[in-house]
């Protein structure tokens, strides 16, 4: 509810700020539709600017920054309560602790959990910087994640790193299309749902599936070309220029998404409540590692606003807490361990063979007997991690960051066999659980920290709606496909 009560003013806020949105001939903003239920998408025509208007606002605010340090693992105090960060810097190996009456983890999404059909290791629809460090981190000191079996799964560009964006063409005219160039979802925003619709056309022999615009107008193409090739990802202008794609002349092929956890476009993330708190005192979560499920840019600055506020009220009631000397050490030892390896692994060599296992075992339609071997497989890796070889910095902290892609594998794999049922349609579909069981299944799957060290799993009580929805909105995604209609002679 706070999402949505606090998002215009944020809006207003961004806009006196300088950042460009996009409106109509009166002033108004320019809402656009792309969901088969409500207009809410707003655009940003100079959306790249973004970062640079951010950054005035925090010389303004005289805000310390400390560029050049990864954090590692966060600690708590004997009560229970955050207490700091360990550090590590990529470029020199330094070591750090910060202590801290708050943390707010604000890590992004976990991108770099499934390997891409490309092969490239950061080849993935989400930024492959995000390894998934917030979720190790708020895993390992004790808060509970929830929805992890709720993967994010989206529509791409063949063989490129970014997604399609029908759903941004879709105002304009635009639709996914099969390989006849037919319209077979009625809705081009990316779901569970519609990515099921997605594979099922696939699968069906109607593949591969497209994103069509060459029936549109030369004005409205330039448009299109105009939002994507320079605002969402300026690279994506020379792909299909070197591919021969072009726009007028032919469909733009779209596959199917490298696994992932986001909550921005699933609900996979670290558990929050209305005010961004952890189930850690002291420890908050906001934009696609917590767990506000499709909010998006927009919902990172409205969270991150909360967390911020709440987070202020709570160190102003607290003391800096002592920080164990041992944890540290022990730390210090974990991250430094590969440094002092030789004729090891390499870290690309681990992480190409984790996530190769992430799409052999994990990936949907999931089969219980694939993913009980897949955490054997992630055992395995696990115990090659004390031969994992840094020669440098850089290295240094790839080698953490397969940690956290090791991390995120065993919870994706705990979460998905937990939840005995499909829901979401392709994220959490069971190939021996194909059936909803509403009775069962109508909550929060949460796992956290086992004392045996791996995940484990409890059912969390679903809050009552705020606004109760009706059958119609509860069943919409089930009806997207579009079927023919029969007619009889």
């Amino acid at each position: 509810m706070a999402y949505a009560e606090r998002s215009f003013d944020m809006i207003n806020k961004l806009d006196e700020w300088g950042v460009k949105f996009e409106k109509d001939e009166t002033g108004d903003y320019n809402v656009k539709k792309v969901h088969h239920i409500g207009t809410y998408v707003l655009p940003m025509p100079e959306g790249h600017h973004m970062k640079k208007v951010l950054y005035r606002q925090l010389r303004k605010k005289r805000v310390q920054v400390i560029n050049r340090y990864m954090a590692t693992r966060l600690f708590k105090n004997k009560d229970g309560s955050i207490a700091g960060a360990f550090l590590l810097n990529p470029r020199t190996s330094e070591t750090a602790v910060i202590k801290a009456k708050t943390v707010i983890l604000c890590t992004g999404a976990a991108g770099r959990l499934g390997l891409p059909s490309s092969g490239y290791l950061f080849g993935t629809y989400e930024n492959p910087t995000n390894a998934g460090d917030g979720y190790s981190m708020a895993y390992h000191v004790g808060a509970e994640l929830t929805g992890l079996e709720c993967y994010q799964i989206n529509p791409l560009i063949k063989d490129y790193n970014g997604p399609a964006c029908a759903y941004v063409t879709g105002p304009m005219g635009g639709y996914t299309a099969n390989a006849e160039g037919n319209r077979f979802i009625e809705c081009d925003y990316w779901s569970g749902q519609m990515m099921l619709e997605f594979y099922k056309e696939l699968e069906g022999g109607k593949g591969p599936v497209f994103l069509k615009v060459d029936h549109l107008a030369e004005e409205t193409i330039e448009e299109i070309e105009e939002i994507l090739h320079s605002n969402e990802r300026p690279s994506r202008g020379r792909f299909h220029e070197n591919r021969g794609t072009n726009y007028r002349e032919k469909m733009v092929e779209m596959h199917i998404s490298e696994i992932g956890f986001c909550s921005g476009h699933s609900a996979s993330g670290i558990w929050t409540d209305e005010n961004a708190r952890t189930t850690v005192p002291g420890l908050y979560a906001a934009g696609d590692c917590g767990s506000v499920p499709h909010n998006y840019m927009l919902g990172a600055f409205v969270y991150g606003a909360i967390a911020g506020e709440d987070a202020a009220e709570y160190c102003a009631t607290h003391e800096h807490a002592e920080i164990d000397e041992a944890e540290i050490l022990a730390e210090k030892e974990r991250v430094l361990a590969p440094t002092k390896v030789k004729d090891g692994i390499t870290p690309e060599q681990l992480e190409y063979k984790l996530r190769r296992m992430v799409n052999d075992y994990l990936q949907p339609p999931k089969i219980t007997k694939k993913m009980e071997i897949g955490m054997e497989r992630f055992a395995e890796i696990r115990n090659d991690l004390k031969n994992m070889q840094a020669d440098d910095p850089h290295e240094l902290m790839r080698a953490m960051e397969v940690e956290f892609i090791l991390d995120c594998a065993e919870m994706a794999a705990v979460s998905s066999m937990y939840r005995t049922e499909s829901r979401w349609g392709l994220y959490h579909y069971r190939v021996d659980f194909p059936e909803t069981d509403n009775d069962e299944w109508n909550c929060h799957v949460q796992t956290m920290k086992g004392e045996d060290g791996l995940p484990t799993c409890k059912k969390r009580e679903i809050e009552p709606f705020i606004i109760e929805l009706d059958d119609e909105e509860k069943s919409a995604y089930n009806k997207m496909r579009i079927e023919k209609n029969t007619v009889e002679v």
